[in-house]
């Protein structure tokens, strides 16, 4: 890992990229949403301060877990500019994403349990299907697993997969 000596108070993005290992393209993208920040030299170049490797490192961080960019973008917001995410940053707001990230767990595993019985058929039918229509929310507009546009006439056809004995169908439906 290339090292900048500390009389470098600012970093371009090529040096930036080698000390977090994030692509420049992810970092111009995090810029872009607001996790980092830059100010331009008269060349028009990127320059970053030295605390942007910490925040890269926090938002990659927080990444891997599965945070949404947004979420840690708002949790950047909180943190006086400037200034670099702590350990205690990190704890604090860790503390605060664990009910979030416990309910994908739960999410998750529900949708593990019920991938056997999707995939039992392949078809994906929206009248049965636990993954694409949990609680039959469309059963109340329609049937079927797609609305289909008969040919030539522009009105839709509503259209439903089934099993039958040479695989799965499409047959129309109410």
């Amino acid at each position: 890992m290339p090292q900048i000596p500390e009389k470098i108070h600012e970093l371009t993005v090529g040096q930036l990229s080698a000390r977090s290992g994030a692509a420049v393209s992810a970092l111009h993208f995090y810029e872009s949403k607001g996790l980092i920040s830059s100010r331009r030299t008269t060349g028009n170049q990127r320059r970053y301060q030295r605390d942007a490797l910490r925040r890269v490192a926090f938002v990659r961080a927080a990444q891997r877990v599965g945070i949404p960019l947004a979420t840690i973008r708002d949790a950047l917001a909180e943190l006086p500019e400037e200034r670099t995410p702590t350990r205690e940053d990190w704890s604090r707001l860790s503390e605060a994403w664990r009910s979030e990230l416990d309910e994908r767990i739960k999410q998750l595993g529900r949708l593990r349990d019920h991938l056997t019985d999707c995939i039992g058929c392949g078809c994906l039918s929206l009248e049965t299907c636990v993954l694409s229509n949990p609680d039959d929310v469309f059963g109340e507009e329609r049937s079927g697993s797609r609305l289909m546009v008969e040919r030539g006439s522009g009105r839709p056809k509503r259209m439903r997969r089934e099993m039958a004995p040479e695989g799965c169908v499409e047959v129309e439906g109410a």
